[in-house]
């Protein structure tokens, strides 16, 4: 299964996904830090641009940090 460490950073204006390293994504996302929204709209976004469903993204670590880890 491929893994990636993502650096998520909340409340942007927009929504992407830039690679900065092999394994190594920065997400810009709308949703706020907040109930989980983030982690939420995260793997939505991740589902849409992997062409992955949603129930095969998992976070593995960093659910409630800026960094996380992935794993489809």
């Amino acid at each position: 299964m491929p893994k990636y460490t993502i650096t998520v950073k909340p409340g942007s204006s927009q929504e992407k996904i830039i690679e900065t390293a092999p394994g190594e994504l920065t997400v810009y996302l709308r949703a706020k830090p907040h109930d989980g929204e983030a982690n939420t709209a995260l793997i939505k976004l991740l589902s849409k641009h992997f062409n992955v469903a949603k129930t095969g993204i998992a976070i593995t670590r960093g659910a409630k940090s800026h960094v996380k880890q992935i794993e489809f």
